[in-house]
């Protein structure tokens, strides 16, 4: 069946399973844990809000996810923060931004909780016994010891044998991730003349390693400083460095100050759409997989220096030319070809897009089947 028939039967059976569910509104959590977390859920929370569900936003104050939620005129709780590298402090955080998170919960009683990754909201589920979607694209991401997800929802090239569940709990959806709000994307043609990029100049957009994930290997750090070495010396190349959060910003802005005062490296000094960022480039260099997948689907050059287990979604993009891993120092210097882009005439089409609209089928397949939720309170 082609994708837009899918869409079309979609929307047609939303319509006709919602008419049969008029007497109560069910309401369905989504919890933001990280940056990529706000633009991939955004197409999905409209699609359920036309479908006349109520969506409850919560999220963390980490990675920009405030500052993006701004941007898009997203409203949501914030709840929690960062607590840092150390894994004790990871592990006592996600445990307190859980018990901010029950709170919340108890009081709203959503019927379903979606997310993508997110511990603290996996948790809060637990306790409260919560039917729960977990999303996620990354198959090595550390686990909680014996709490498991309700449902997962996957990639279909993500293997089985990773997962927390198994069988008919879990989901999958075609494509990537980054498909779902890739469909939606409209160019801003005059980004870079609004950040002072000259226009016959190479723009090379590097995101920096998450230095303070459970994942990161310092390898890639050194990756990242060759690549910066390389390219920050050649006149006509502009290089726009996009740093995680406030501190990974101050520490790049003190290493490189004078090609930072010189306007060589340009960091913005505020919150702007990622996909217009990659889509102006010539290349991407990134320690971080969302971009890396965003500019692979972009068609957009990219070298990954991420330097952590390379997961199933990388490993087809990598198989299929997409994506091109950097390992060593040698490769900064042999596998980047710092050439000017020819641009498509891409068009990213909102109305087509099978990845979201087998997501949003998922969830509301299951939001349909569960019953309205008892906590442990109201039990005893």
């Amino acid at each position: 069946m082609p994708p837009e028939a899918d869409v079309a039967n979609f929307q047609a059976a939303g319509v006709e399973n919602r008419s049969r569910h008029t007497s109560r509104r069910k309401k369905i959590w989504v919890d933001l844990d990280n940056s990529p977390h706000v633009p991939f859920f955004r197409p999905i929370i409209e699609e359920l809000r036309k479908r006349n569900y109520d969506v409850l936003i919560t999220a963390r104050d980490a990675y920009q996810v405030r500052e993006l939620l701004e941007f898009y005129g997203v409203s949501s709780k914030i709840v929690g923060k960062h607590y840092g590298k150390y894994k004790v402090l990871k592990a006592l955080g996600t445990c307190w931004r859980a018990l901010a998170l029950l709170a919340i919960a108890r009081k709203e009683k959503p019927d379903l909780a979606i997310n993508h990754g997110s511990r603290a909201c996996l948790l809060t589920c637990a306790w409260l016994r919560i039917p729960n979607v977990f999303l996620t694209d990354y198959e090595f991401a550390s686990e909680i010891p014996f709490i498991k997800p309700s449902w997962m929802m996957v990639p279909t090239v993500v293997p089985d044998e990773r997962l927390m569940v198994a069988g008919s709990r879990v989901l999958r959806y075609p494509g990537i991730k980054e498909d779902v709000y890739l469909s939606r994307f409209r160019p801003d043609q005059g980004l870079k003349q609004r950040l002072g990029i000259p226009p016959d100049n190479l723009l090379i957009t590097m995101r920096p390693p998450a230095t303070e994930a459970h994942y990161h290997n310092p390898e890639s750090e050194k990756l990242l400083t060759e690549a910066l070495n390389r390219f920050v010396s050649n006149p006509s190349t502009r290089i726009l460095l996009l740093p995680r959060n406030k501190r990974q910003e101050a520490e790049l802005r003190s290493v490189w100050a004078e090609a930072v005062g010189a306007g060589k490296i340009l960091i913005p000094q505020h919150v702007e759409d990622g996909l217009d960022l990659i889509w102006s480039s010539d290349l991407v260099i990134s320690g971080g997989g969302t971009m890396n997948r965003e500019a692979a689907a972009m068609g957009v050059p990219v070298y990954s220096i991420f330097r952590g287990k390379i997961g199933a979604v990388d490993r087809y993009l990598v198989d299929q030319g997409r994506l091109v891993l950097v390992e060593t120092i040698e490769d900064i210097r042999t596998k980047i070809k710092a050439v000017r882009r020819v641009r498509s005439k891409q068009r990213f089409d909102g109305a087509n897009s099978p990845a979201l609209a087998t997501i949003v089928r998922n969830i509301i397949s299951i939001a349909e089947s569960t019953k309205p939720i008892v906590s442990r309170t109201e039990r005893n």
